[in-house]
């Protein structure tokens, strides 16, 4: 996948009733009129943005959908807004600027704009078309993709949320400029996942390139976006709603949000939190002579060096199990976990005790593989 690729191509989404490019270009942004002309054309527009984004980037995407007119819809940044008191707003707001079911709602930012916008358009007036303009590496790579949208309630992560694909999305690298590190290595776990789950080739370009996609070199990034992308296209392709093997995306992330949750979003970013999931799961195939020695090495060590990632501080193991009780990926009150066998290629596995899990937990908490690289 990251070998010989025209990145004018665009990737394509096709699942039943619908098919949509994903187009992959540095510069895009100040040709999104282009790309959207088929979309939007005649219909009334509205942009949803968080106030970061649109203070560094609004003013290039207004001029590049000139003339076409639109209202824009402003959020407060960040993963605590992702909840649907946030989303009654936006529709409101839909409501009293006229949006109409031929009205095109683009939501541009990182995930939680992505997630709310795409859940927002699902349900407002029983559905209207959107388009995804991801500005963060995790959303390029990954949650922008596949028609995911939703929102967190308390008791756990995306818990509210419907399957409802865009009409077109543009992932613009340069637009990871203004990204802090931070925020660009916890989109870069996402693309770990990738490579684990379906793409030694990413694998070994992750492993290989660490210096110039961590300096945010335009190029490295690129490719890394592309594999990632193509990659989760061909699985949502074949598998839009999680009947079975989308289900290989969650690798990670039954953890994950879990530690989300119970630090009640305020301590990791998505992607940190994944990267603590993904060492959990490591861990666990390990333990269950699922994943050989050399293999836990290798994906331990590439996860480690896209460090530092915040410690697990004093979460109790017992308070993080907790809430994978709740996850969408119980199935009849049992807990699966994604499981590595080898670098491209994973399992799904029911019915590891939550006392092992636990314990998985704690070694990590006080080893801490990322101390390492803090």
């Amino acid at each position: 996948m990251t070998k010989n690729v025209q990145h004018a191509d665009p990737i394509l989404v096709k699942v039943p009733g619908a098919s949509y490019p994903i187009f992959i270009q540095n510069g895009l942004l100040s040709k999104a009129g282009e790309y959207l002309q088929p979309v939007v054309a005649g219909r009334k527009m509205f942009i949803l943005s968080d106030s970061t984004v649109w203070k560094f980037w609004g003013k290039e995407l207004s001029r590049a959908l000139a003339p076409h007119p639109c209202s824009v819809l402003l959020v407060a940044p960040g993963e605590r807004q992702k909840q649907l008191g946030t989303v009654e707003k936006i529709a409101l707001q839909l409501a009293l600027h006229g949006a109409e079911r031929s009205s095109v709602l683009l939501a541009f930012g990182g995930g939680v704009v992505g997630d709310m916008g795409g859940f927002a358009a699902s349900v407002y007036l029983r559905g209207i078309d959107y388009v995804q303009i991801p500005t963060t590496l995790l959303a390029q790579v990954d949650s922008a993709i596949g028609g995911k949208t939703g929102v967190n309630l308390a008791a756990g992560k995306n818990l509210v949320g419907t399957f409802y694909q865009p009409k077109i999305v543009l992932s613009d690298p340069r637009l990871l400029r203004t990204l802090p590190e931070r925020e660009l290595r916890a989109g870069l776990f996402e693309a770990i996942k990738c490579a684990v789950i379906g793409d030694p080739d990413l694998f070994e370009y992750l492993a290989q390139n660490r210096r110039e996609i961590l300096k945010g070199k335009t190029a490295a990034l690129e490719q890394v976006i592309r594999a990632s992308a193509a990659l989760k296209a061909l699985v949502v392709s074949k598998d839009e709603k999680e009947g079975d093997l989308r289900r290989v995306l969650n690798f990670g992330h039954t953890v994950g949000h879990a530690l989300e949750a119970a630090t009640r979003y305020r301590r990791f970013l998505h992607g940190e939190a994944v990267a603590w999931g993904m060492l959990a799961a490591t861990r666990m195939a390990a333990q269950t002579d699922g994943l050989a020695p050399q293999e836990a090495d290798r994906m331990v060590e590439l996860i480690r060096s896209y460090g530092p990632v915040p410690s697990m501080g004093k979460t109790p193991a017992s308070e993080i199990c907790r809430h994978m009780t709740v996850d969408k990926k119980v199935r009849d009150g049992v807990i699966h976990f994604v499981l590595p066998r080898r670098v491209g290629e994973v399992t799904i596995v029911k019915g590891i005790p939550q006392q092992r899990v636990a314990s998985i937990i704690e070694e990590l908490k006080r080893t801490d593989p990322f101390r390492q690289t803090q």
